[in-house]
This record gives structure tokens, C-alpha cells and sequence, in this order.
């Protein structure tokens, strides 16, 4: 199991972020193409991410808390993925599918992700992880906040939410206005 705190924003220029991310010295890891089907669950969030980079089911708990909060503590595990797909739409159903293109970088145990996620538009998510246990959620924090000052994001502009909610929410508005 991993620990590991996020910030997402939305994205309002992606090439200054990827020249400030190259001027902190960030590795480029290259872009991916990912799916991410999301399952219906009892409890927390089962997801399976179909990429060029690799395919697996994660299932995750995320302590999102208020709607104003910067910093979202997620806890998860990863299987690899086999024919995972046909068995859980049949079983348990999907429960939103989010498509978006993703560029990677890194530092120490920083990753930077700038997506464009189909139908919402452009992110950038910064995820500190703690592979050992031997940060604490406290630093993890520290070091979300420091690169959202680095990187010149505005407080204004940070999800609390998932793609998946934030497609959901967009279906269920488009839905009440055909509706009308």
C-alpha cells in the first residue's frame, strides 16, 4: 500500500508550466494516452487505467473532506492488470470512463502530471508520494504546497474533486438542461 497527497488544478497555459517544471529540473518521463474506467464499489474507488505506459486496477480511498480542501490524502493499491476489464463491466458495471492524454515529469518523489482530459480541458496534478513510510503526511503536504507557489498555481483554480466527479457533475448538468 502507498500514501501519497495530491493537488490537481485547472490548467490555463501548459507550455509555462512545462518551462517551469524543466527550469526546477524535473525529468520529462514522456505522455501517455490513458483510460480510466471507474467501477461501482462499496467503499473507496476501484478504477482500471489502460495506457501505453502500462495497464492496471487500482483501488484507492481518498480523504477528500471539505470542497476547499488543497490537499487530498489517498491510500491505494495497484494489481496489474490480465482480462480484468470484461469481468468487472459484467459483474459490477462502470461507473464513468475518463480519456486524457498525460505528461509526466519527475523529481525526487515528486511527480508532475499535465492532463488534457476529454471534455474538461487541461490540469496540472502534482502527487508526492511516500513509497517507505518515512515522510508523514505533514511533509507530503509541505512539499504539495511549495511546488504550487513554484509553479505559480492559483489557489483559485485547485480541485478537491476526481475527473470522475467532475464528469459525472458535468453529465448531470448537461442532463438538467436537455430536461428543461
Amino acid at each position: 500500500m502507498t500514501t501519497s497527497v495530491e493537488i490537481k488544478a485547472y490548467c490555463k497555459d501548459l507550455t509555462k508550466l512545462r518551462n517551469l517544471l524543466l527550469a526546477i529540473q524535473a525529468k520529462e518521463l514522456g505522455t501517455d494516452h490513458q483510460i480510466d474506467t471507474h467501477f461501482h464499489t462499496k467503499s473507496g474507488n476501484l478504477k482500471l487505467r489502460e495506457g501505453n505506459s502500462g495497464n492496471q486496477l487500482l483501488h484507492y480511498t481518498a480523504d477528500n473532506g471539505k470542497q476547499t480542501i488543497k490537499n487530498k490524502l489517498n491510500t491505494y493499491e495497484s494489481i496489474p492488470k490480465s482480462c480484468l476489464k470484461e469481468i468487472l463491466e459484467k459483474t459490477i458495471g462502470s461507473s464513468c470512463i475518463v480519456d486524457k492524454k498525460r505528461e509526466s515529469y519527475c523529481l525526487k518523489n515528486i511527480y508532475f502530471h499535465l492532463d488534457t482530459v476529454k471534455n474538461l480541458g487541461d490540469f496540472i496534478k502534482i502527487e508526492v508520494s511516500d513509497l517507505d513510510g518515512s515522510m508523514g503526511i505533514e511533509k507530503l503536504k509541505s512539499q504539495c504546497n511549495q511546488y504550487l507557489k513554484t509553479l505559480e498555481i492559483n489557489a483559485k483554480d485547485i480541485v478537491p474533486l476526481a475527473y470522475s466527479e467532475l464528469l459525472q457533475q458535468n453529465n448531470l448538468f448537461n442532463q438538467i438542461l436537455v430536461d428543461e
